[in-house]
C-alpha cells in the first residue's frame, strides 16, 4: 500500500516515537524508509557580514544537532531489522523543507510526531505538523505521546 514512508525528526523522544511506528508500519507493507531532519541553513540572512561568524558556528552546531537525530533513527530502525536512509534537508521553515523531501523522494506516506502543544504556547511556537498537514498531498499519520 505505501512503498515510501518519510519520517521527519527532530530529536524528541515524540518524534522517535514516530520512527517506530513507521518501522512497524514498514515492515508490513515492505515499504522503503527514510528519515529527515531539517536545518535552516541560513538563519542570519540580512543581518550583514558581521555575523558570519556565528553563521558557521550555528551550521556546525545545526549539523551536530542533525547527525545526532539520525543516529537515533539508525539505531530505533536497526534494532528494529530494518534499513533506512537518512537526510538532512533545507528550509526557512521546517514544513517547507519538509515538503522539498516528500517531493523529491516520491514518498507516498509522512509519519511524524506532534508535540500537542496548546494555548499560548501553541501560539507561540506552531506547529511544524498542522503546517505540513496543509502542504502535503500525501496521508499524514500523526504520532502523539
Amino acid at each position: 500500500m505505501f512503498k515510501h514512508i518519510l519520517v521527519p525528526v527532530d530529536g524528541s523522544s515524540t518524534s522517535l516515537l514516530a520512527v517506530s511506528k513507521a518501522a512497524e508500519l514498514a515492515k508490513v507493507f515492505g515499504s522503503s524508509v527514510t528519515a529527515v531532519y531539517v536545518v535552516d541553513p541560513y538563519p542570519f540572512t540580512g543581518v550583514g557580514a558581521d555575523f558570519a561568524y556565528g553563521q558557521a558556528q550555528y551550521l556546525s552546531a545545526a549539523t551536530t544537532e542533525a547527525n545526532t537525530a539520525l543516529e537515533a533513527v539508525r539505531k530505533i530502525m536497526e534494532e528494529a531489522g530494518h534499513p533506512v536512509n537518512t537526510v538532512v534537508g533545507e528550509g526557512h521553515a521546517v514544513h517547507e523543507g519538509i515538503v522539498r523531501v516528500v517531493d523529491s523522494i516520491g514518498a507516498d506516506l509522512i509519519v511524524m510526531g506532534s508535540h500537542g502543544r496548546r494555548g499560548l504556547e501553541k501560539l507561540m511556537l506552531g506547529s511544524v505538523t498542522a503546517r505540513v498537514l496543509r502542504s502535503v498531498h500525501v496521508p499524514v499519520l500523526v504520532v502523539r505521546p
